[in-house]
């Protein structure tokens, strides 16, 4: 994504209907501009929204990810709730730390959505 301009969504939230309304967001992104690159950030109390056993939307994110979208998982949030790489749905990235990530992205030009 280094050189091709694209969107970064930052999720926190434990809501799963903030959750919910910011994968819609992405697929009604990609439904309009499909070939945008895009990186969902997950963070914070948002982690269970990618935990295999606690994800209450494993399918729709496996459709975006088809779709070409890159889930980021911030590393210091696994250290902080003792989750590895196994505890995650097939397919996260992990990054360091989610704020590292977003400053790195959006230092690249990637455009910032916080749903």
């Amino acid at each position: 994504m280094a050189n091709s301009l694209g969107v970064i969504f930052h999720v926190n939230e434990a809501d799963p209907n903030k959750q919910r309304s910011a994968l819609r967001n992405i697929e009604n992104l990609l439904a309009e501009m499909p070939s945008t690159p895009v990186e969902l950030v997950i963070q914070g109390a948002a982690i269970d929204l990618v935990v295999a056993e606690t994800s209450p939307w494993p399918q729709q994110l496996e459709a975006l990810q088809q779709q070409g979208v890159t889930v980021a998982v911030c590393g210091n949030t696994m250290k902080a709730n003792h989750l590895k790489e196994t505890d995650l749905l097939p397919g996260m990235t992990i990054v360091p730390s989610a704020v590292g990530e977003l400053v790195r992205k959006q230092r690249e030009g990637l455009s910032y959505v916080k749903p």
